[in-house]
C-alpha cells in the first residue's frame, strides 16, 4: 500500500494533491483518531493508495507513516527550489551531517531504490515539454518516517509550484507507485550466494554535487537502482571518514539502502572497503548488466576482476546460465593473429560464446582466459576465430592441432622484374586484377606467391 503526504504548508504539495485527487477515483471518510494537522480529517483513499494531508513542513514531521494505515511505503508531494529552470525530480532523504532542513545530525531516514528507479521512469513519461527530469543526493528531513520514503518535486521557482500540468505530471508518477515494492527482491535460482543485500541490484551512491547525472544515468541504462547518495558536499561536512560520526552515515547509508555495493572513486572507495562493504566503479556496474551476482562474484575470485579487464559475454546474460563453469586459455598465436585482423570482431567472437573472458587495455584488447559452461566446447570459440581469419585469408584448415592459413600475396620483385610500375598497376595485380605494360597482359598469378601461416591450437 502507498501513503501519499501533502503538506499544506506547501503550495506545490496541495497543487499536488489537488491533481492527485482529479486524476484517480477516491472515496473519502473522516479519521477523527487524529488533529487534522497531523494527517487526521479527510482521508482519501484509491485502489493501492491513501492520501493524507498534514498541516506543517513535511521536512519536520516525525514517523509520519503512523498517521496511515497498513502502508510499505511513503511518497511526499514537495516543492523543488533551486537555480535549476523547471525541473521534476525524486530524491530519498536524510542528513549527510548536520540537520539544516528538518530531521537530526547525520541521520538518513531508510530509502526506497526500487521505487526511485520507477517514479524516475515514470516523471520521464508524464513530464510536460519544456520540463527535465532528475534525481538529487540526500540532503534534508525528515529522518525517522517508519516507512521507506521518497520526495517526489516540482520545481524550481513559483510558477513551476503554481503549474497544473507539472503538478499533474508528477501526481501521476505518484500514482504509478501503487504496487511498487520500495526494494528489488534478492536474487534466487543459479548463483545465489552471498546475503540479501548482495544479491540485490542497489546501489549506493557516493561523490559528485547535489544532482546526480551519473546515478541517473546509470539508473536509466543498466537493471541497477540507486539508494542514498553521499554528494561531495555531505562528506566535506563529515571531514575526515575515519570518524564515528562519518563511520555511522556510511553504515546508514547501506543499512537503509538495503545495499552492499557502493558506486564511488577516489578515497571514500578504500574507506568503504574497510567497513566490509565493496566499492564499485561505473564500469563494474555496466558490465554486470543482467548478470547473475553470486556468478559474478564466482569468476571475479576465479580469473579476475571486472576493473582488471573481465568482461560478459552474451551466454551470461540469456536466461540460462548453467550451474558451472571452466576456465581455459586460447590458443595464444591465433587469438594474436585474429586481433590484428580485426579486433571488434575477435571481441565478438568471444563476447558471443563465452560466459566471460578475459581483456586488457580498458576492457577492449581480447586476451584470455575463457569462462566456458559445462556443454560450449572450446572448439566453439576456436572456429569463431577462424572465421575471423577467413576475412584476411584466402583458406583456413585445421591439420591435426595446427591451424594452416594461405593466401596468395603481390611479389613486389617479380612484379617490378616484369616492367611493372609501382602505383595503381601494383593494386590492381593485388586485387587479382590482370594489367597491361608496353601492350602485354600480365595476369595475377605470374606476380602473385602463396605464403602460408600457421597457428598452433595449444594454449601455448
Amino acid at each position: 500500500m502507498l501513503g501519499i503526504l501533502v503538506s499544506r504548508a506547501d503550495s506545490a504539495s496541495v497543487h499536488i494533491g489537488e491533481q492527485l485527487r482529479a486524476v484517480a477515483d477516491w472515496e473519502t471518510r473522516e479519521d477523527d483518531s487524529r488533529p487534522d494537522g497531523a494527517g487526521g480529517g479527510t482521508v482519501y483513499e484509491t485502489e493501492g493508495a491513501q492520501l493524507r494531508e498534514f498541516g506543517g513542513r513535511h521536512l519536520d514531521i516525525v514517523r509520519p507513516a503512523e498517521a496511515f494505515d497498513g502502508i510499505d511505503l511513503l511518497a511526499v508531494a514537495s516543492r523543488h527550489a533551486g537555480e535549476t529552470g523547471p525541473l521534476l525530480t525524486a530524491h530519498h532523504t536524510g542528513n549527510v551531517g548536520p540537520a539544516e532542513h528538518g530531521g537530526d545530525d547525520n541521520a538518513l531516514a531508510e530509502a526506497c531504490p526500487n521505487a526511485l528507479g520507477t517514479v524516475r521512469e515514470a516523471l520521464e513519461r508524464h513530464a510536460p515539454p519544456d520540463y527535465e527530469v532528475g534525481i538529487e543526493c540526500t540532503h534534508h528531513g525528515p529522518t525517522d518516517v517508519g516507512v521507506p520514503s521518497l520526495f517526489v518535486e516540482v520545481g524550481s521557482a513559483e510558477p513551476q509550484w503554481d503549474d497544473p500540468d507539472a503538478a499533474r505530471a508528477v501526481a501521476q508518477a505518484i500514482l504509478d507507485l501503487c504496487e511498487t515494492p520500495p526494494h528489488r527482491p534478492p536474487e534466487n535460482g543459479s548463483w545465489t550466494d552471498g546475503s540479501d543485500t548482495q544479491r540485490r541490484r542497489q546501489l549506493v551512491g557516493i561523490g559528485g554535487g547535489h544532482y546526480a547525472p551519473r546515478f541517473e544515468r546509470v539508473m536509466a541504462e543498466t537493471d541497477w537502482t540507486v539508494g542514498h547518495i553521499l554528494a561531495d558536499w555531505g562528506l566535506d561536512a563529515l571531514g575526515d571518514l575515519d570518524t564515528p560520526a562519518a563511520e555511522s552515515v556510511l553504515r546508514q547509508a547501506f543499512a537503509e539502502s538495503a545495499s552492499a555495493y557502493a558506486l564511488v572513486e577516489g578515497t571514500a572507495a578504500q574507506r568503504v572497503e574497510s567497513l566490509g562493504y565493496r566499492a564499485v566503479s561505473e564500469t563494474w556496474v555496466r558490465e554486470t548488466d543482467g548478470v547473475p551476482l553470486g556468478f559474478v562474484r564466482a569468476v571475479e575470485d576465479d580469473v579476475m576482476t571486472v576493473d582488471a579487464g573481465l568482461r560478459f559475454g552474451e551466454p551470461a546474460r540469456d536466461g540460462a546460465l548453467p550451474d558451472t563453469y571452466r576456465v581455459v586459455e586460447l590458443p595464444a598465436d591465433l587469438l594474436a593473429e585474429a586481433r590484428g585482423i580485426d579486433r571488434e570482431a575477435t571481441y565478438e567472437a568471444l563476447a558471443a560464446t563465452a560466459l566471460a573472458f578475459g581483456t586488457d587495455q580498458g576492457g577492449t584488447r581480447p586476451t584470455g582466459p575463457l569462462v566456458l559452461g559445462p556443454d560450449t566446447d572450446r572448439e566453439r570459440v576456436v572456429e569463431a576465430l577462424l572465421d575471423v581469419l577467413a576475412s584476411k585469408y584466402d583458406s583456413v584448415e585445421v591439420d591435426e592441432e595446427t591451424v594452416v592459413a594461405s593466401q596468395r600475396v603481390l611479389d613486389d620483385e617479380k612484379a617490378r622484374t616484369l616492367g611493372v610500375p609501382e602505383g595503381p598497376a601494383f593494386g590492381k595485380l593485388a586485387a587479382g586484377k590482370p594489367v597491361e605494360v608496353d601492350g602485354e597482359t600480365i595476369p595475377p598469378e605470374a606476380v602473385h606467391d602463396e605464403r602460408t601461416s600457421r597457428f598452433p591450437l595449444s594454449p601455448e
